[in-house]
Protein backbone atom coordinates (compact mmCIF):
# COMPACT_ATOMS: atom_id res chain seq x y z
CA UNK A 1 0.00 0.00 0.00
CA UNK A 2 1.13 3.55 -0.67
CA UNK A 3 0.90 4.80 2.93
CA UNK A 4 2.80 3.92 6.07
CA UNK A 5 -0.05 4.14 8.58
CA UNK A 6 -3.82 4.55 8.77
CA UNK A 7 -3.23 7.95 10.41
CA UNK A 8 -2.16 9.20 6.99
CA UNK A 9 -5.48 8.33 5.36
CA UNK A 10 -7.70 11.34 4.70
CA UNK A 11 -10.81 9.21 5.22
CA UNK A 12 -9.62 8.21 8.71
CA UNK A 13 -8.85 11.86 9.59
CA UNK A 14 -12.27 12.94 8.32
CA UNK A 15 -14.00 10.18 10.30
CA UNK A 16 -12.19 11.23 13.49
CA UNK A 17 -13.17 14.89 13.00
CA UNK A 18 -16.79 13.87 12.40
CA UNK A 19 -16.80 11.84 15.61
CA UNK A 20 -15.47 14.79 17.64
CA UNK A 21 -18.04 17.11 16.03
CA UNK A 22 -20.84 14.69 16.86
CA UNK A 23 -19.70 14.44 20.48
CA UNK A 24 -19.76 18.23 20.75
CA UNK A 25 -23.25 18.41 19.25
CA UNK A 26 -24.57 15.69 21.57
CA UNK A 27 -22.79 16.98 24.66
CA UNK A 28 -26.00 18.06 26.43
CA UNK A 29 -28.25 15.37 24.97
CA UNK A 30 -30.38 13.66 27.62
CA UNK A 31 -31.55 10.80 25.38
CA UNK A 32 -28.78 8.49 26.49
CA UNK A 33 -29.89 5.51 24.42
CA UNK A 34 -29.79 7.31 21.06
CA UNK A 35 -26.74 9.34 22.08
CA UNK A 36 -24.89 6.12 22.96
CA UNK A 37 -25.91 4.40 19.72
CA UNK A 38 -24.90 7.41 17.61
CA UNK A 39 -21.60 7.73 19.44
CA UNK A 40 -20.86 4.06 18.92
CA UNK A 41 -21.61 4.27 15.20
CA UNK A 42 -19.39 7.36 14.83
CA UNK A 43 -16.54 5.76 16.74
CA UNK A 44 -16.95 2.59 14.69
CA UNK A 45 -16.19 4.36 11.41
CA UNK A 46 -12.68 5.55 12.26
CA UNK A 47 -11.97 2.52 14.47
CA UNK A 48 -12.79 -0.01 11.75
CA UNK A 49 -10.63 1.85 9.24
CA UNK A 50 -7.75 1.65 11.71
CA UNK A 51 -8.39 -1.94 12.74
CA UNK A 52 -8.59 -3.11 9.15
CA UNK A 53 -5.38 -1.34 8.27
CA UNK A 54 -3.60 -3.12 11.09
CA UNK A 55 -4.75 -6.56 9.93
CA UNK A 56 -2.37 -8.78 8.02
CA UNK A 57 -4.52 -9.40 4.98
CA UNK A 58 -6.03 -7.32 2.23
CA UNK A 59 -9.29 -9.27 2.47
CA UNK A 60 -9.66 -8.49 6.16
CA UNK A 61 -8.86 -4.83 5.55
CA UNK A 62 -11.55 -4.64 2.88
CA UNK A 63 -14.01 -6.36 5.24
CA UNK A 64 -13.35 -3.76 7.95
CA UNK A 65 -13.72 -0.94 5.41
CA UNK A 66 -17.15 -2.35 4.55
CA UNK A 67 -18.03 -2.37 8.25
CA UNK A 68 -16.92 1.28 8.52
CA UNK A 69 -19.07 2.14 5.50
CA UNK A 70 -22.03 0.38 7.11
CA UNK A 71 -21.52 2.37 10.30
CA UNK A 72 -21.60 5.58 8.27
CA UNK A 73 -25.00 4.56 6.89
CA UNK A 74 -26.20 3.62 10.36
CA UNK A 75 -25.20 7.01 11.73
CA UNK A 76 -26.93 8.84 8.87
CA UNK A 77 -30.15 7.01 9.74
CA UNK A 78 -29.77 7.88 13.42
CA UNK A 79 -29.17 11.53 12.54
CA UNK A 80 -32.41 11.64 10.55
CA UNK A 81 -34.25 10.20 13.55
CA UNK A 82 -32.51 12.61 15.94
CA UNK A 83 -33.53 15.51 13.70
CA UNK A 84 -37.18 14.38 13.62
CA UNK A 85 -37.36 14.10 17.40
CA UNK A 86 -35.48 17.39 17.80
CA UNK A 87 -32.29 16.09 19.41
CA UNK A 88 -30.18 17.76 16.73
CA UNK A 89 -30.89 20.84 14.69
CA UNK A 90 -31.69 20.28 10.99
CA UNK A 91 -28.57 22.19 9.91
CA UNK A 92 -26.40 20.00 12.17
CA UNK A 93 -27.94 16.86 10.71
CA UNK A 94 -27.50 18.15 7.19
CA UNK A 95 -23.83 19.02 7.67
CA UNK A 96 -23.01 15.73 9.37
CA UNK A 97 -24.86 13.78 6.68
CA UNK A 98 -22.92 15.59 3.95
CA UNK A 99 -19.70 14.59 5.70
CA UNK A 100 -20.91 11.00 6.13
CA UNK A 101 -21.79 10.72 2.45
CA UNK A 102 -18.29 11.98 1.59
CA UNK A 103 -16.74 9.44 3.98
CA UNK A 104 -18.83 6.67 2.38
CA UNK A 105 -17.65 7.71 -1.08
CA UNK A 106 -14.05 7.78 0.10
CA UNK A 107 -14.41 4.33 1.66
CA UNK A 108 -16.00 3.02 -1.55
CA UNK A 109 -13.07 4.37 -3.55
CA UNK A 110 -10.54 2.87 -1.15
CA UNK A 111 -12.29 -0.51 -1.30
CA UNK A 112 -12.33 -0.43 -5.11
CA UNK A 113 -8.64 0.49 -5.30
CA UNK A 114 -7.69 -2.25 -2.86
CA UNK A 115 -9.64 -4.85 -4.82
CA UNK A 116 -7.72 -3.88 -7.97
CA UNK A 117 -4.32 -4.07 -6.27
Amino acid sequence: MAYQSFEELDVWKKACRLCVNLYNILNDCKDYLLKDQMSRAAISIASNIAEGAERDSKQEYIRFLHIAKGSAGELRTQLYIADKIRLVRPEERQQLCIELIEISKMLHGLIKSMKKA
